[in-house]
């Protein structure tokens, strides 16, 4: 058996592993009458999340760039009621909106946080912050922060990570230089988003203690979506070769995040890192407490100002 094939095959305590999809993980679990929020539904794991969601009866509040986009996801998926919702992240004005046009919708049962950019090619920077920090990390703060208070008593919120959350630069968040103006790499930037993604979940999750409401983390594994459409052209051309060679599909990528959103299984389980639908240890940084406060902290400082 070929390394590969045995990666593709392994299984954790779950009883799930590298190869599951998302509706084999949500088999058997009866969503009629719960609410989900999903950013990024217009494409790739926000589209299949939604589509094997709305699947097992959940109602689906969708969120992307317009409202024109997410109605034509929702329309893709099934059931009934779905809702459209514009949500551009980089725009503190339009999350703010989403906000409000969301917390309309009922109680949220899950939050999922499933929408990014990666690795501009150029330091790009908005209302002065680097894109990916701006985008993937502080719209995603301002959006959950603002929908706490209508998330269900058992509501999850699930952050979209990634294992590349171990790019981030060696002191884990460059407080004193969040926006790269000393020296850009699109893989530092993208990997400090990421390690923002996972270390806002767990300082969330601190903040949940007492309450019945989990946070959580995951890493989808490597699949060619339009995430990638930043790449260098090299990088794009390699997608393809690699994907059949060792890459996830889009329903194997949307497992771990439908898993950690809806399995029984998880409803006491909070602050944790999952992959390939099973908790998995992160970087040094990811787990270091105070780093998470301290984000917080200046994340708070920084949606003041927008």
């Amino acid at each position: 058996m070929s390394l590969v094939a045995m990666i593709r095959g392994r299984r954790g305590a779950s009883g799930f592993g590298y190869a599951s999809t998302a509706e084999e993980v949500t088999e058997g679990i009866d969503l009629t009458g719960k609410t989900v929020l999903i950013t990024g539904v217009s494409s790739g794991l926000g589209q299949e999340s939604a589509r094997v969601l709305a699947m097992r009866g959940a109602r689906v509040v969708g969120l992307a760039r317009t409202e024109e986009k997410a109605a034509a996801a929702l329309a893709t998926i099934g059931g009934q009621g779905h809702a459209p919702v514009a949500c551009e992240l980089s725009e503190p004005s339009s999350v703010r909106d989403a906000v409000e046009r969301a917390s309309a919708e009922g109680p949220l049962d899950v939050v999922l946080c499933n929408a990014g950019i990666m690795a501009l090619p150029q330091r790009e920077v908005k209302h002065g912050q680097e894109l990916q920090f701006l985008t993937n990390h502080v719209g995603h703060f301002l959006l959950v922060t603002g929908l706490l208070d209508r998330l269900a008593d058992a509501g999850r919120v699930v952050m979209l990570s990634s294992a590349a959350h171990a790019w981030a630069p060696p002191e884990g968040i460059r407080f004193a230089d969040l926006s790269f103006e000393q020296g850009y790499s699109p893989n530092a930037a993208y990997g400090q988003s990421k390690l923002a993604n996972l270390l806002f979940a767990t300082q969330l999750a601190t903040r949940l203690e007492g309450t019945r409401k989990t946070a959580s983390s995951v890493h989808p594994g490597v699949i060619a979506t339009n995430l990638s459409r930043h790449m260098s052209l090299a990088v794009r051309v390699v997608i393809p070769i690699a994907s059949a060679l060792a890459m996830k599909s889009i329903p194997q990528g949307a497992a771990t995040q439908c898993y950690v959103a809806t399995h029984p299984s998880l409803a006491d389980v909070s602050g944790e890192y999952f992959a390939d639908c099973n908790i998995a240890k992160p970087s040094r940084q990811a787990r270091d407490a105070a780093l998470a406060e301290r984000l917080w902290e200046v994340t708070e400082e920084i949606v003041a100002r927008l």
